[in-house]
């Protein structure tokens, strides 16, 4: 039998931690902002997709990490139509484009990209199957619970700060008329120089997230550091951007919280514990 439950009532850190308190292997399903499965093995993360299955591609995986370029992943993707995961790999490998190293480090990051972004998510329907793993083909990275569990948590608060900081991806930056700061004197990651490249009241975050291959958290993060440095300064921004208001399951969800003492909501967790170790 399959747990189900609802995201308004547990969070995404409070799942994984009971998955991994209770050791299980399977697959959560979530069915929020967009569809994402998250595969366990003895407690462990091994594998995620969100989105199509385009988008979880070994090729589109390496194309976002940066080690293709758009015109090989579209070359491979043609060539290699219905290849698994692992034997396209061992094909790129041989053939000199990527090493073992750079797709361990790719599927790494996409793993830990799809989880960080679930922990954003304040609804959505959510599933879990025991002892269904995905497909042999695909390429699976064991990853410790407990330090997606301490980091994504952090993540969460840091992105509830940047929403209500920046809360529109169409707002237009531009370099101040007279800047504080000097460039050359500023040490940039690779990441934020990408960026600056993109700078101009005529190009929206939206825009050159999208140039840069950066997801909503990232753009949002290097964006407020260039703004709190004094690098850029907003040109434009959508009339009356506010942060939308809390939908009736946040709501409930708060009011829940509320309500609940320590004991409550511990006996509560210990009984859902329960209920995964006995799937």
């Amino acid at each position: 039998m399959a747990l189900k439950g609802d995201l308004s009532n547990f969070s995404t850190a409070q799942l994984l931690n009971l998955i991994s308190l209770a050791r299980k292997t399977g697959t959560l399903s979530i069915d929020g902002e967009d569809m994402a499965r998250m595969s366990f093995r003895e407690g462990k993360l091994i594998y995620a997709t969100l989105g199509s299955d385009s988008e979880n591609s070994l090729a589109h995986i390496l194309q976002r990490g940066g080690k293709l370029s758009q015109q090989q992943t579209k070359a491979i993707e043609k060539r290699a139509a219905g290849t698994g995961d692992k034997q396209l790999g061992h094909l790129l490998i041989q053939a000199g484009y990527v090493t073992q190293s750079d797709i361990i480090q790719s599927m790494r990051k996409h793993i830990l990209d799809v989880a960080y972004k679930i922990f954003t998510w304040a609804e959505g329907l959510f599933r879990f199957e025991a002892n269904k793993l995905p497909p042999p083909d695909r390429i699976t990275i064991p990853i410790d619970l407990d330090s997606v569990i301490l980091e994504g948590s952090r993540r969460l608060k840091e992105w509830e700060h940047l929403q209500d900081e920046l809360p529109s991806l169409d707002i237009c930056l531009k370099f101040p008329d007279q800047p504080s700061t000097r460039l050359n004197k500023i040490n940039l990651t690779v990441e934020e120089w990408k960026v600056i490249s993109f700078i101009d009241p005529k190009n929206n975050m939206r825009q050159i997230a999208k140039a840069n291959n950066l997801n909503d958290f990232q753009i949002r993060r290097i964006v407020y550091s260039l703004l709190q440095a004094g690098l850029v300064e907003i040109a434009s921004q959508p009339r009356a951007v506010k942060k939308p208001p809390p939908t009736r399951s946040q709501k409930a969800r708060a009011e829940r919280e509320a309500q609940k003492s320590p004991d409550v909501k511990r006996t509560i967790v210990n009984r859902l514990i329960d209920r995964i170790r006995r799937i």
